[in-house]
């Protein structure tokens, strides 16, 4: 008997339409020989399930379930490609383990950890993982640029906290672009990181939960046309995502074991896809996203079909590990 997947997408955030898109993916790919999807979105105002005539029709949030012709339909499994709030940061993640249904993404509190990009390289440093040098600011924090820019010098990147997407993120070259780049990281959160800027190769690298073993995908070397791996560069074209990346098999392995580190530090599951620039010959970690983008040229499947991996083969495994894990 087919099981009943609830493919969760949109969101709170900036990074709705971009979920949408991710979710419809899923949708296209996931074996529907083994399972049933439903597209579930998720609103700030309404959750509800789209058909294939865009018809809606509500989700019962006391316990996740779909009234649908008559017949109530209870969920073996949510998918959850909701990007930023609510399923990226935990939320969610909390509300179907309190109502008993799998969802593949990570638990609720490496979630959160994760998603908050300040208490993330604070947890990661005892460790000895590398990281830039930086500064944290809070909404109603008295600015001193002197102190900031003693700290972390230019250029260097503010960030807003507790986004995707590389919304609310400048590059700062001058002192005069200090205010106003904190200024668009406030539109986003209320919470800032500013950093040192990391000068060298960039990479991202996908650690998936795969047949039971946490493994290592090949990893994808970033060249942006911009100043950063910007919202244009990540989803508008501009820039060159090369896999596997034009590494040396030494720092190949660096990276590769840095990663399945952190993933096994911070105890996730399912998949993730964390950034690391080299920087003095040293992989330094830049975050990790555990709903990263899921489009078919997205980085994530592109490193799995690199590794012999088949979309649908990857969202078939990613389901059943959730299962399993109940």
């Amino acid at each position: 008997m087919k099981k009943s997947i609830a493919i969760l997408m949109g969101g709170y955030s900036s990074e709705f339409d971009i979920s949408i898109q991710s979710g419809n993916v899923v949708y296209k790919h996931l074996d529907k020989t083994q399972f049933e999807p439903y597209r579930i979105h998720i609103t700030k105002n309404n959750w509800f399930y789209v058909d294939d005539q865009d018809q809606k029709y509500p989700i019962d949030k006391s316990d996740f379930s779909l009234t649908l012709h008559g017949k109530k339909i209870i969920f073996d499994a949510a998918f959850n490609i909701v990007h930023g709030t609510p399923g990226e940061d935990g939320l969610l993640q909390a509300y179907f383990e309190l109502i008993g249904i799998p969802q593949t993404a990570c638990d609720f509190y490496p979630a959160a950890l994760t998603f908050n990009k300040r208490d993330c390289i604070s947890v990661l440093k005892p460790y000895g993982i590398p990281t830039a040098t930086n500064y944290f600011l809070n909404k109603g924090d008295q600015v001193n640029t002197e102190a900031i820019l003693d700290t972390v010098g230019l250029p260097c990147f503010v960030k807003a906290n507790k986004a995707g997407s590389s919304y609310g993120v400048s590059k700062v070259k001058t002192k005069a672009e200090l205010l106003p780049a904190i200024d668009i990281a406030y539109k986003e959160d209320d919470e800032i990181i500013i950093e040192s800027f990391l000068s060298g190769t960039e990479v991202s690298v996908g650690v998936i939960t795969y047949q039971g073993k946490d493994i290592v995908l090949p990893i994808t070397e970033i060249v942006s046309e911009n100043d950063f791996f910007d919202y244009e560069a990540k989803y508008l074209g501009k820039s060159q995502e090369i896999t596997p990346a034009r590494l040396s098999k030494e720092n190949t392995k660096k990276v590769q074991d840095l990663a399945l580190k952190i993933y096994q530090l911070l105890k996730m599951k399912g998949f993730s896809r964390s950034e690391f620039i080299f920087h003095n010959g040293e992989p330094h970690f830049v975050e990790m996203n555990t709903n990263p983008g899921f489009s078919e040229a997205s980085i994530l499947p592109q490193q799995a079909l690199k590794a012999g991996i088949s979309l649908t083969e990857l969202l078939s495994n990613t389901i059943e590990e959730a299962i399993k894990s109940e």
